[in-house]
């Protein structure tokens, strides 16, 4: 009994934390050159790191607080990996150098202070989440965790702290405000948990101690140290869930260099700041052809339909007419419950938001 419960808080961990722009399948190939999108600042050569202030110090206490090295912290524990040492290392070194002109003795100076983090290992093993028939109820279940009143609430809060910011995005990039906020609320609960995990550890753990998608955590490394070259970041200092993702809607590496902007036009590309995520989550959901005051999904009374899903409550099957929005929040996470709850959660957001705007006056 004791085994099963563990299993399935894995399994749970791995479908939460993963979060946006995470899911390896998600192909970026139509998207134009990094250079297409808006950029932060020109690069900066690599410099050793060093203990230093951390950048990603919020500019309010509500979005939590980071450790300089964040590997220190409670969810990144583990021990030292030898990565300098490793053959697969170097050879991932010179590919670097050779490709993109890193300093050798940098990164052989950069991987030797990284982490194996055992934790990350644990979550990123096989998954037999997949197997056998699913369970009944299993949309209620989902929709349990975000189609709270302390979600609801707290976007309405969100949404107010960040009113003119959130109606900026969404002239800019024509995307309905609600479910900018709403993909933050169940990416990170607004901001509240964004993770704590050294992001430079957890994706050396994953390239070089794991083995199902080693290849892929392997080129978000590669990503990463471009993104902190790029944006002049201190390796060592990002911090984020176990696989990799970053900031208020957890984007990966790759997605940062090709979607993030600097929507506050501050000189960087800050998802750990409300207003570079804001606009980059729009950013991304435009770039996926968003479609402006067009329907998401709608009520079906039954399964007959190519665009019509089903999902799996303890009353029954709910059957949903879907449209192209809706595949668009799939881009960010290839899941029906998990768009689905963007859905929701954007829309109990957005008539909470209102009424409270109407009441005030």
């Amino acid at each position: 009994m004791t085994n099963s419960i563990n299993k399935h808080f894995i399994r749970l961990a791995i479908v939460l934390l993963s979060g946006c722009a995470s899911d390896p399948a998600t192909d970026y190939s139509a998207y134009p050159e990094t250079t297409n999108y808006p950029q932060a600042t020109a690069p900066v050569k690599p410099s050793l790191p060093t203990q230093q202030s951390n950048p990603y110090q919020p500019k309010a206490p509500s979005y939590g607080s980071y450790d300089s090295y964040s590997h220190s912290s409670g969810d990144s524990y583990g021990t030292a990996g030898n990565y300098a040492n490793s053959y697969p290392v170097k050879s991932f070194i010179q590919h670097m150098v050779d490709k993109h002109g890193f300093s050798e003795s940098y990164l052989q100076r950069l991987f030797a202070q990284a982490s194996r983090l055992d934790s990350v290992i644990k979550l990123e093993g096989p998954s037999s989440s997949n197997s056998g028939p699913a369970r009944p109820g299993s949309w209620s279940r989902y929709r349990g965790k975000f189609l709270t009143e302390q979600h609801i609430s707290n976007g309405v809060e969100f949404w107010r702290n960040n009113a003119n910011t959130i109606s900026k995005a969404s002239s800019a990039y024509g995307v309905d405000p609600e479910y900018i906020v709403g993909i933050i609320g169940v990416e990170t609960y607004f901001g509240k948990n964004i993770g704590k995990t050294c992001v430079f550890d957890a994706l050396t753990t994953l390239s070089f101690d794991t083995h199902r998608r080693s290849k892929y955590f392997q080129s978000e490394l590669e990503n990463f140290l471009l993104m902190t070259r790029e944006e002049g970041y201190n390796p060592r200092q990002p911090v984020g869930s176990w696989a990799g993702a970053m900031g208020l809607g957890q984007f990966m590496p790759s997605s940062f260099r090709k979607l993030a902007v600097d929507f506050d036009q501050n000189g960087r590309r800050d998802l750990w700041q409300p207003n570079d995520a804001i606009g980059s989550v729009a950013h991304y959901f435009s770039r996926s052809g968003w479609n402006y005051k067009s329907p998401v999904a709608q009520p079906a009374s039954d399964s007959y339909g190519a665009s019509v899903i089903e999902l799996s409550t303890y009353e029954g099957m709910e059957y949903w007419r879907v449209h192209p929005n809706f595949k668009v929040i799939k881009r960010y996470n290839n899941s029906n419950k998990y768009a689905m709850a963007v859905h929701q959660l954007a829309q109990a957001i957005k008539n909470r938001y209102q009424y409270s705007q109407v009441s005030a006056n």
